[in-house]
């Protein structure tokens, strides 16, 4: 009778966290940037048939990368819970940071126990009166979470769109200037040659105003912010 097969803890991590870092890096990159209008979504996904940037809560978007059928699935479990929270307690009660805690530990939970790792990265983001109290969350797929400052990236090429960032974004710009630079990132990892207004799904949560912040940018809309 054959020994059982045997691997080490330490090993199945390594294992599991290499195969959830193939399936993101597959994804397209999505940029989040707080601006001086609020806090901007740029995804590279031409067409975007299938969203990745979304309103999860007032004041609250969602960016997710990586196996659409999964962030979506996370995406709707943020919304069922912060509509919840909102009619239990009050629309104030919901925050990004707590829907962050959450999605934090279902996905460390479901690294650390199931066989399969969810193949995600997630950004919330909670735009604020001021760019100083804007809030952004970057959440990886074992359940780690990082307060992100002035911009996040996640998906494939990460590294290289981060690198363009933090060369060209140091402080809180207009919403043209950060369109520009988020593109310019975007850009500099893409092989697909120049990229245009069409190329891109953008979404922005709008600073100063009550309930309801999430608008979709048209691409007449970038067209126009890349061009000023």
């Amino acid at each position: 009778m054959s020994a059982p097969y045997y691997v080490s803890p330490e090993q199945l991590m390594r294992d599991k966290a290499e195969f959830a870092k193939a399936g993101i890096s597959r994804g397209r990159a999505i940029v989040t940037v707080s601006t001086v209008d609020g806090i901007l979504f740029v995804a590279h996904n031409p067409g975007a048939a299938l969203k990745k940037l979304s309103e999860v809560y007032d004041r609250i978007g969602f960016a997710g990368v990586g196996r659409y059928s999964e962030f979506e699935h996370l995406r709707k479990a943020g919304i069922r819970h912060a509509d919840v929270t909102g009619f239990s307690y009050s629309r104030e009660d919901v925050s990004a940071k707590a829907l962050a805690d959450g999605y934090s530990q279902m996905l460390g939970e479901i690294f650390a126990h199931d066989q399969k790792p969810m193949e995600v990265e997630l950004v919330l983001a909670q735009v604020g009166p001021t760019p100083e109290e804007d809030e952004i969350y970057r959440i990886s797929f074992d359940g780690s979470i990082s307060g992100a400052g002035l911009f996040a990236v996640v998906g494939g090429d990460a590294e290289e769109v981060l690198d363009s960032l933090k060369a060209s974004v140091t402080e809180v710009s207009p919403l043209a200037d950060s369109m520009g630079h988020s593109r310019d990132a975007l850009q500099a990892a893409s092989e697909n040659g120049e990229l245009k207004a069409q190329d891109f799904e953008v979404a922005l949560l709008r600073r100063g105003v009550s309930g309801r912040a999430f608008t979709r940018l048209a691409p007449s809309r970038v067209e126009s912010l890349l061009a000023g």
